[in-house]
């Protein structure tokens, strides 16, 4: 099977890349990825990332930035990745007063396809990172996820599908890559487990739920390859979706640490080729 490059969302590795950035990407380089997508700068200057970056010959696939950090200054932003070498700017999630069928949506699309116009002007590509929540119907019957690539052109808008969140909100995350073939540049490898339906997905990801909540089904983040996802098959789907990388990304890492955790993906994509 022919592969594609790999790199690893650094939120996976976050207290290591806080504690010392430059030793966590001399482990990631070493564990075998060949790219980062960043999750903020760790208090350090863009040209200091870069020269990190580039003393292990990492690539700086991308990047995760607050949406709101967009929206107040999307010059800035551009500048400070660009200077990085990102080729992608990626929206990692929504506040839950501006997910689809709220008010404030409508201004969403609208702000998201300035800010993927300024993007598009200064040689970045602008992608979307979506959740579960994403999958609510819209009064015409399409997906929210649907409903917001379907409203920004594609020119100003790609897709990060996070084949984790897919899978959670009952869709076949090999399909949904496929569905958006020539607008997947990069597919999120997202591995888990799951019992019934839990109510503390976010829990995860740093939002609180009731401890009642929590009693109500089990959701725990794995390694690629260790949980409940059918890898070979969202593989091949990026593949003829025309993907150009694919992006590791772990939450969190119940009972080993994060490094493990990242480092048994990339160990099990090897397996396969990759």
């Amino acid at each position: 099977m022919k592969n594609l490059p790999v790199a690893l969302q650094v939120y996976s590795i976050r207290d290591e890349a806080e504690r010392d950035f430059r030793a966590a990407m001399e482990k990631v380089k070493e564990i075998g990825y060949d790219g980062v997508e960043l999750a903020g700068l760790y208090n350090l200057a863009p040209s200091t990332v870069k020269a990190i970056l580039e003393e292990f010959d990492l690539v700086p696939l991308s990047a995760h930035v607050p949406y709101d950090e967009m929206v107040e200054d999307i010059d800035k932003v551009i500048r400070d990745y660009s200077e990085i070498g990102c080729k992608y700017l990626v929206i990692p999630y929504m506040n839950d007063d501006m997910r689809p069928n709220t008010p404030k949506f409508p201004e969403v699309i609208s702000e998201i396809t300035r800010i993927g116009s300024v993007c598009k002007e200064n040689g970045i590509t602008l992608l979307y990172h979506n959740h579960d929540f994403e999958f609510v119907r819209m009064p015409d019957g399409s997906y929210g996820l649907d409903y917001l690539y379907a409203n920004v052109p594609a020119d100003f808008l790609q897709t990060e599908i996070d084949t984790c969140w897919v899978k959670v909100a009952g869709e076949d995350p090999a399909a949904y890559v496929e569905k958006y073939t020539g607008r997947s540049p990069i597919v999120h490898l997202k591995d888990f487990y799951m019992e019934g339906r839990p109510s503390n997905l976010y829990q995860l990801i740093g939002i609180e739920s009731t401890k009642e909540e929590e009693e109500s089904g089990i959701f725990e983040f794995r390694p690629v390859g260790h949980g409940v996802q059918d890898m070979p098959s969202i593989l091949d789907a990026s593949l003829k979706a025309g993907a150009k990388w694919v992006v590791v990304e772990q939450d969190e890492s119940e009972g080993r640490t994060p490094l493990e955790a990242v480092e048994l993906s990339r160990k099990y994509l090897k397996s396969l080729g990759w």
